[in-house]
């Protein structure tokens, strides 16, 4: 088999998502033939790589909105792409997110979905399509409604968080008891989620072949390390446990109290409020990601 042509640009992505040295992501490739994401598990299974950082890979610019109905039960979130930063402040890129924004919340299927999905739904004077390309070209740049949120919990509530750049935010929905503590626990918790990015709200919405990955590199790492066979499998269980712990929204410690973690602060909630308090799904923008 001929050498892979490993370039510059490859080596500098795979140092941003896994923090190794440049020689070792280099080698790295070398001996995953170019294949970026068995290079990543190369150099962690030598203990050379952190997680996937899940770097920023586009050079996407734009602006993520969120609109929320009064009542707080319903809210959604839209992220709108251009090509330069320029543009993202221009009046009408501005105009066209915010409305695009409103119109998600009264017309978005709910859940999470491309921003192709509203394309045909009718919209200003003509579709959700035709609005943006309106928008494009009278700015000269590409153009794109590229995610859609919508939440409603009609038996809760739905905390939401924007950054103040609008370049990131996120929708947590929380079912259960109502009431001021359950509203400030969910911008409490969308405020982490934009903050962590984790992967789901608990094990249950991990992918299991993530999982039978992550038990193979922790698996092999101790096999590497030499630990006796008899202690192996209950070192791979802590491993794999810490894992997802760091990646899942319950696991995680909370960012403004590392001393618990948020199905702690969801508990202390749901216990002072005398009610059942569930989080039941999440969903987080950034603008270049996704």
């Amino acid at each position: 088999m001929s050498e892979p042509i490993i370039t510059a640009k490859m080596v500098a992505e795979l140092r941003a998502r896994t923090g190794a040295g440049m020689g070792d992501c280099k080698a790295a490739l070398v001996e995953a033939h170019g294949d970026m994401d068995k290079a990543i598990e190369i150099l962690r299974k030598k203990g050379m790589a952190k997680a996937d950082k899940r770097a920023d890979r586009s050079a996407s610019q734009g602006l993520v909105v969120i609109e929320s109905s009064t009542s707080g039960h319903d809210a959604a979130m839209i992220e709108l792409n251009c090509e330069t930063d320029f543009v993202a402040k221009n009046e009408d890129f501005i105009a066209l997110a915010r409305d695009l924004a409103r119109h998600a919340l009264a017309h978005a299927p709910v859940g999470v979905h491309p921003g192709g999905a509203l394309d045909a739904q009718p919209f200003r004077s003509g579709t959700v399509g035709e609005a943006v390309k309106e928008i494009s070209g009278k700015t000269g740049e590409a153009m794109a409604l590229k995610r859609v949120a919508h939440f409603r919990a009609d038996q809760g509530s739905v905390g939401h968080y924007l950054h103040h750049n609008a370049q990131s935010g996120a929708l947590v929905e929380l079912a259960g008891i109502r009431g001021e503590a359950v509203t400030a626990l969910g911008r409490d918790l969308a405020l982490h989620v934009t903050s962590t990015d984790p992967l789901g709200v608990s094990e249950a919405d991990l992918p299991a072949e993530l999982l039978a990955s992550e038990r193979r590199i922790a698996e092999e790492q101790v096999a590497a390390e030499g630990k006796p066979e008899k202690i192996r499998e209950k070192i791979v269980e802590g491993k794999l446990k810490k894992f997802v712990n760091e990646r899942t929204l319950l696991g995680q410690l909370f960012v403004k109290d590392d001393s618990k973690t948020v199905a702690d602060l969801v508990a202390g909630v749901a216990k002072q409020a005398g009610g059942a308090l569930t989080v039941v799904r999440l969903a987080r923008f950034k603008v270049g990601e996704g």
